[in-house]
């Protein structure tokens, strides 16, 4: 039986055939510099752009609608266990099985990775903004009732402040979740970082898988920190609390 008669499944890995490139890069070495500097205006910076579009779409949907039902179960509690029933369900689904689940409704399209997206960040960012304002001391908002304000200036000055810090801590987590998860949506939508790990994984090529996962983990590194650095500046009080 000849090599071409072989199964698919049975036939060693192919090294894609870079032409004339660096000795680095046509032995497949661990990491090769030259083929990022070469390739990133074309291949990595697109990608992480795609990626960060992604991400900034599914966070500020997400954030948007879990604020809403974070504010309306706050205010009626027994709205509370259907959302996180919903959303705890949505959470649950493996993300492939999902993805899958949307391409007959959306096709294989943005729509049905951001829809996706969105969902995973859900239970995270309402949970966490219910707790934030049930966290709020009752005697706080006696006081700022017993100086006259209403109960919609309860809220937006005195309870969403002191929730601030869980707030946050829910947008940091659920900001890592969608960028490790918008890797995988490069099998519903040729974008993000994903596109790329992909073809590395397909073409057995080191460099390019290695280097745009370590951009995926970069920026979830800095997206993080921003976020912390944003509490903060947001947050002034706390760091008065700590230093006394």
């Amino acid at each position: 039986m000849t090599a071409a008669a072989l199964p698919l499944a049975a036939a060693e890995p192919v090294i894609p055939d870079f032409g004339r490139g660096s000795t680095c890069v046509r032995e497949n070495g661990a990491f090769c510099w030259d083929w990022v500097s070469d390739h990133w205006g074309d291949t990595l910076r697109p990608a992480l752009m795609q990626h960060l579009a992604l991400t900034a779409i599914a966070i500020s949907l997400g954030f948007a609608i879990a604020f809403v039902l974070a504010l309306a179960a706050h205010r009626r509690g027994r709205l509370t266990t259907p959302v996180v029933l919903v959303t705890g369900l949505l959470y649950t689904i493996p993300s492939l099985a999902l993805f899958q689940l949307l391409v007959p409704f959306t096709g294989l399209s943005r729509t049905t990775a951001e829809v996706a997206l969105v969902s995973y960040t859900l239970l995270i960012l309402f949970r966490n903004t219910l707790a934030g304002l049930a966290g709020v001391p009752e005697e706080v908002r006696d006081a700022a009732r017993g100086m006259g304000l209403t109960q919609r200036q309860v809220l937006w000055t005195v309870e969403l402040p002191l929730a601030l810090p869980a707030i946050v801590a829910g947008l940091r987590i659920a900001t890592v979740t969608v960028i490790s998860l918008a890797t995988v949506a490069v099998f519903v939508v040729n974008e993000g970082l994903g596109a790329p790990i992909y073809a590395g994984l397909q073409q057995t090529f080191k460099t390019e898988l290695i280097a745009a996962g370590a951009l995926c983990v970069a920026l979830a590194l800095i997206a993080d920190g921003l976020l912390v650095l944003l509490q903060r500046v947001l947050t002034p009080w706390t760091r008065v609390a700590r230093s006394r």
